[in-house]
């Protein structure tokens, strides 16, 4: 089968089909690029993807622990390989196929081009053969016309008996001439029909035959590299299917690696706080007024009335007070009339509630000492750094940043150690090889060395004199608690602002019954002592709000007065001129402390 022998007379159908192999082939190399495109985007947009979902830390210990979390970061990982894989399919594809096809297309074009001028030369040339034979045919048949018209003009004047000799010559010469030229132009015409014989068999056996084979030949080639496009084509995915795979995998590992009790666990690590849970609150008997009058006479049970203050009435008012961070009444408030209360024995052996000033005494004096729950704004984006002793924090997690920050500090220290055991082995070749360094050139990184391990040993004395203090203080706290359980004098669980002494009269605190005598200088709202004295004044550098119940709020410049410290929990006792106290951020004011500055504030 060949197109030179079946196709002879089919130039321009030819013509037409290598045309549309050619558009065929361009067609495809577009379907390719569009397909690169294709992954090009989907490989970007997975990248893109990954880089949203992917955690911004700024340092480690922002860095999450969790199973779940570091399972779907892994995630994250094999899907940004996977994307590259996808790329590498996109490249392969450009490289092997989009670009393969766009050279073989240009050398097809070329090719084909050069084949059918060829072909056109070769009839244009049997064209022109066919005009010459056709040209040396008409002219003979022309001679031979003039030739017969000669003779049939000699003839009748030969037969002419009119006619003189002398056109009877001519006639004949004209003759003569006429058959000559039309015996010349008989042997030209055959001589043009031989050659244009040949020629044409020439054209139609050796010549179509060999242009038409080569552009059959060209279109098988675009035939196969068409097939060899489609096998690139898939076998450049094919290529990264294993890789592709693996990446599967290791994101079904990372699904299969989440393990919730460890999640669990790193909860109660991260936030334990170290406090003991609040113990039991006391029983508050209220029945006992109802025995005050059943054994006495009409005049006990009057002179009892008479000096007796309603028991609503002063619960009521101890309320407000009995709240570690109330607020005390203004200065220009007039004091109410402090009252005593008695004990007393019924004839059933129960006693009279009695309020001793003693038990609130120490109850205030005892949440004071010790270390409120206030959390720390310290932690807050407007204040400061966090504490370097890592104060702010819980207990618990205060000791295990502090157990952190050791071990890390401990192997810096064991690097700086090889370090300086190196340099002085080093130094000891140096003096035993002078040709080898100068021992002197090593003293400076020497004696930075010895620096820094001084300064790490420093830094580690530091961090364990504070984990001692707070490991002596979790467990000297969770004594004087259970001390305070057990006395019932303080309420635990309700020291801080956010969560604390409720208006519940069952949750107040309130001492044991015990036999005092009068207290005269108890009054309704427990004011025995006077305010605190003024230790210095501060500046507000921000403002605040004090939503929380014990806090005071303050605008930004104003001057307040400090009476109390600030005792490592980040929160500082402060008052305005007109009496009102409360807690404020320590790292929202500008403090200083002065020597008898009560009255006398300095506007800074």
């Amino acid at each position: 089968m060949s197109w030179g022998t079946e196709l002879w007379d089919q130039f321009d159908s030819l013509d037409k089909h290598t045309q549309w192999g050619i558009d065929f082939l361009e067609r495809y190399a577009k379907f390719v690029k569009e397909r690169i495109e294709i992954e090009q985007n989907y490989a970007k947009q997975l990248r893109n993807l990954v880089k949203k979902y992917c955690p911004k830390r700024s340092s480690k210990d922002e860095e999450p622990r969790f199973t779940s979390c570091i399972a779907f970061f892994n995630i994250l990982n094999e899907l940004n390989d996977y994307a590259g894989q996808r790329e590498v399919v996109a490249e392969e594809m450009a490289h092997r196929v989009y670009g393969e096809l766009m050279r073989y297309a240009h050398d097809l074009k070329t090719e084909r081009k050069m084949h059918l001028q060829e072909g056109r030369k070769a009839q244009q040339y049997l064209d022109m053969c066919w005009k010459q034979m056709d040209n040396s045919k008409k002219k003979f048949e022309r001679e031979c016309r003039e030739a017969e018209k000669a003779q049939q003009s000699y003839e009748r004047l030969d037969n002419d008996t009119n006619a003189t000799k002398a056109d009877v010559e001519k006639a004949k010469q004209q003759l003569n001439l006429r058959t000559h030229m039309a015996d010349e132009n008989k042997n030209e015409y055959a001589a043009q029909l031989q050659n244009f014989n040949g020629e044409q068999h020439k054209h139609f056996y050796v010549v179509i035959p060999q242009i038409y084979k080569q552009l059959q030949e060209m279109d098988e080639r675009r035939t196969i590299k068409l097939s060899e496009c489609y096998r690139g084509f898939a076998d450049s995915e094919r290529k990264v299917i294993p890789i592709i795979s693996k990446c599967l995998e290791g994101m079904i590992l990372a699904a299969k690696s989440v393990d919730e009790r460890r999640d669990s666990q790193m909860v109660v690590d991260s936030f334990k706080s170290g406090f003991e849970p609040p113990g039991d609150f006391p029983f508050e008997d209220f029945s006992q007024h109802i025995y005050r009058t059943v054994s006495d006479g009409t005049i006990s049970a009057s002179k009892q009335e008479s000096g007796k203050v309603d028991a609503k009435t002063t619960v009521g008012k101890a309320k407000g007070k009995l709240w570690l961070f109330g607020k005390k009444p203004k200065p220009q408030s007039p004091p109410l009339t402090p009252t005593s209360l008695f004990t007393s024995s019924t004839p059933n052996g129960s006693q009279f509630l009695t309020f001793s000033i003693e038990p609130v005494h120490y109850c205030m004096n005892e949440i004071k000492t010790g270390k409120p729950r206030i959390p720390s704004f310290r932690s807050l984006k407007r204040g400061g750094p966090a504490l370097e002793d890592f104060s702010h924090l819980p207990p618990e997690q205060r000791r295990k940043k502090l157990q952190q920050r050791i071990d890390e500090l401990n192997r810096e220290l064991q690097k700086e150690s090889d370090q300086k055991e190196a340099l002085n082995k080093m130094k000891d070749v140096y003096e035993k090889n002078p040709q080898m360094g100068d021992p002197g050139s090593l003293q400076p990184k020497l004696a930075e060395t010895m620096n820094n391990i001084d300064r790490l040993r420093m830094e580690i004395h530091k961090n364990e004199a504070w984990l001692s203090e707070v490991e002596g203080k979790t467990g000297g706290r969770g004594d004087r608690r259970h001390s305070s359980d057990i006395n019932h004098l303080v309420t635990q669980g309700r020291e801080s602002p956010e969560g604390s002494y409720t208006d519940d009269a069952n949750q107040e605190v309130r001492g044991p019954p015990q036999q005092h005598g009068h207290h005269n200088e108890f009054d309704d709202e427990f004011e025995d002592d006077d305010p605190l004295p003024a230790i210095g004044h501060c500046k507000a550098i921000y403002p605040f709000d004090g939503h929380n119940e014990g806090t005071l709020a303050m605008k930004e410049g104003e001057v307040l007065y400090i009476i109390e410290e600030d005792k490592g929990d980040g929160w500082t006792r402060a008052r305005r001129q007109n009496g009102e106290e409360g807690y404020v951020p320590t790292s929202y004011i500008d403090v200083t402390l002065e020597k008898n500055s009560k009255g006398a504030v300095t506007y800074i």
